[in-house]
């Protein structure tokens, strides 16, 4: 389990870490306190000391029946091994004409394997923004009282978002087919507006209101424009940076796009 620290930064589990951009790639991150480390992204907020959120990625392995009258152990197949073999075939042969049997067949693993991972054809494009949102929830539910609102979001955003460049060409496609594919619209709402609850309920328990009242609504409104703002930049730039423009975008909102503070943030080429 790989343990996050807000204040004092504490990682385990973890290799060498540079404080700055990614392996030396992308712009550098304009928040001293933002540290990407291998595809994990700790966010050192100072006023947040002492507060702890661990991030728990599931690992699961499906054990399959063997192939073909196969001897020995069965193969086993791994839940991100078959979301990408699902993506693949989603985007070769389009959603809508891609079976589960597809899927599975091209995996080597039986339906009720498919079925232990996800529940429709659709929650294959959906199991990691879900688990995003969870992320987020759990993260914000242990930030202290005496933190700003703006920057314990931010902090919960970026800590929840750790994709590694090698994830990036899966994302896009990913990405791609649920802006496109129109028996997508609908899932794409309902997730989205799950992500906006996450923060607007967050904002109304700071605020003493509602989480559907005006100000909470429009908190968890402005900060879901802005993160799919920086997903579709990081996701056109097909680089490392996602934190980076996550933390770029949420520090600019909550200054009110201020020139100055937009300019600070600025990276070395164009977004």
């Amino acid at each position: 389990m790989t343990q996050v620290t807000f204040g004092p930064v504490a990682l385990t589990g973890a290799g060498v870490f540079n404080r700055g951009s990614m392996a030396g790639d992308g712009p550098p991150c304009h928040n001293p306190g933002l540290i990407p480390v291998r595809g994990l992204v700790l966010l050192s907020l100072g006023d947040i000391s002492g507060s702890l959120v661990e991030a728990v990625q599931v690992s699961q392995q499906a054990v399959v029946s063997p192939d073909g009258g196969r001897r020995g152990r069965p193969r086993a197949t791994s839940r991100h091994e078959l979301q990408a073999i699902a993506v693949r075939l989603f985007a070769e042969q389009g959603f809508e004409a891609t079976t589960i049997e597809q899927v599975t067949a091209e995996a080597g693993v039986s339906e009720r394997t498919f079925f232990r991972y996800f529940t429709t054809k659709a929650s294959v494009l959906w199991a990691d923004f879900d688990t995003e949102v969870s992320a987020i929830r759990a993260a914000l539910a242990v930030v202290p009282d005496d933190v700003p609102m703006m920057d314990a979001i931010r902090g919960a955003v970026v800590t929840a978002n750790h994709y590694r460049a090698e994830d990036v060409p899966e994302m896009r496609q990913r990405m791609s087919l649920i802006a496109t594919e129109p028996a997508l619209s609908f899932g794409a709402a309902e997730h989205y507006a799950d992500w906006e609850r996450a923060i607007s309920e967050f904002a109304g328990r700071r605020l003493g209101q509602s989480a559907e009242s005006l100000y909470p609504l429009a908190i968890g409104r402005a900060v879901l424009a802005a993160c799919r703002a920086a997903y579709d930049r990081w996701s056109a730039r097909a680089d490392n940076d996602l934190p980076w423009y996550l933390d770029a975008v949420l520090t600019a909102l909550a200054a009110g796009f201020e020139p100055a503070v937009l300019r600070d943030a600025a990276p070395p080429s164009p977004v």
